[in-house]
């Protein structure tokens, strides 16, 4: 039996777990970029910009060294989380070839017995480097009214010796027998295969981001393909989890489902046209939070059935939500970076590092990109 979904309501905030974390970028044996990690820190800044509260529960290290609007807890006796992506870049420089994801240090698993003891509106389990324990989300299913899962934070496993980031069954993973339980589960494209999409389907609402090409829901009776936002990606690191952040607040600010995952591949699409962390104009947000208000009043009676439960269906006027939602991203259509306007055409294209500081142009994604699975598994 599908889980009963309900319209998270604007009265509580919501729940999200998952460490920050160091990412380190490195294309043939050469840093490229650092940057802040995490899909918590995607998640929430998503969620800021809409106003939606939420608490967020993660870990660092005393190491840690970025500035964020949700303190994380500090584990003095343990590092920050730390990532290394080693890219080799294909024939003549073309793209990339190949990709190995290592978890190099590791702050610590999230305990149950760190998460508050209020009760929330909606929890939001995206962990990146195992730090998410099953009996953690099963607390958070205990304390949450819905509960919206990034795959990778289930079935994500670690080399013992150097830390390699390989991809195992959903079945195989230790939280199978919790899916029943969940609300919505976010994966990729690349990650679906390790699911069993038409077996997950029958309990919770699936959803697989596939990059420009938008998203597809699939649910117990049915499924439906999202339309996209056209974008120009200069770097496609925490698309997948601005997306969710987007399609968690579109329902909390009473959107109907498929017209709150239009939220997020507007989102996903802002993400990829910037470089790091994004920051969003006040005036695109605000342009962004009328229209869903005005869609909100537009669709009252289609969201949910009699009893409060969420309705798949596609409303009347989904197609011109998507347009009103395209035309105010391009009413603030950033420019690119001082760095990046006189770098050559061929150079953003590729995503070569041309920028000096804090927050680098990186290659390829650190989360969303396909890892190799182990082997034996499916």
């Amino acid at each position: 039996m599908l889980v009963e979904q309900k319209q998270p309501s604007m009265g509580r905030r919501g729940l999200v777990v998952g460490n920050y974390c160091h990412d380190v970028l490195i294309r043939n044996e050469v840093v490229v970029g650092e940057t802040l990690g995490g899909a918590a820190s995607f998640i929430s800044n998503v969620l800021d910009g809409v106003s939606i509260r939420c608490d967020l529960v993660c870990k660092v290290g005393s190491d840690f060294a970025y500035s964020v609007s949700h303190p994380p807890i500090v584990v003095p006796t343990s590092p920050t989380t730390l990532f290394h992506a080693f890219f080799d870049s294909g024939s003549e420089g073309e793209g990339v070839a190949d990709r190995v994801l290592k978890r190099v240090r590791f702050c610590g698993a999230i305990e149950p017995s760190d998460l508050p003891e209020s009760r929330f509106d909606f929890g939001m389990a995206v962990g990146v480097a195992g730090e998410i324990l099953p009996e953690t989300l099963e607390r958070m299913l205990d304390i949450c009214e819905v509960v919206f899962v990034d795959i990778q934070a289930l079935i994500r496993v670690f080399d013992s010796g150097d830390g390699t980031v390989r991809l195992v069954g959903l079945k195989e993973s230790g939280f199978f027998h919790l899916l029943p339980r969940i609300g919505f589960l976010k994966a990729s494209a690349e990650e679906a295969p390790y699911v069993d999409v038409e077996e997950a389907r029958k309990w919770c609402c699936v959803l697989i981001t596939n990059g420009e090409k938008g998203c597809t829901l699939f649910w117990k009776d049915g499924e439906m393909q999202i339309l996209p936002f056209p974008a120009v990606q200069i770097d496609p690191t925490g698309a997948g989890d601005s997306f969710l952040g987007g399609f968690v607040a579109g329902l909390v600010h009473g959107l109907a489902v498929l017209d709150a995952a239009l939220l997020g591949n507007l989102f996903g699409s802002l993400t990829v046209g910037q470089i790091g962390l994004p920051k969003f104009e006040l005036r695109l947000l605000q342009r962004v939070k009328d229209e869903v208000q005005r869609r909100k009043m537009q669709c009252l009676s289609c969201c949910e059935d009699s009893n409060g439960d969420l309705r798949f269906a596609k409303p009347a006027g989904h197609l011109q939500f998507h347009s009103s939602l395209a035309a105010a991203k391009l009413m603030s259509a950033a420019p690119l970076p001082e760095c990046l306007r006189n770098s050559s055409p061929r150079a953003v294209e590729q995503g070569i590092p041309q920028c000096s500081g804090h927050q680098k142009l990186l290659v390829n994604p650190v989360y969303e990109e396909p890892i190799q699975s182990v082997e034996g598994t499916q």
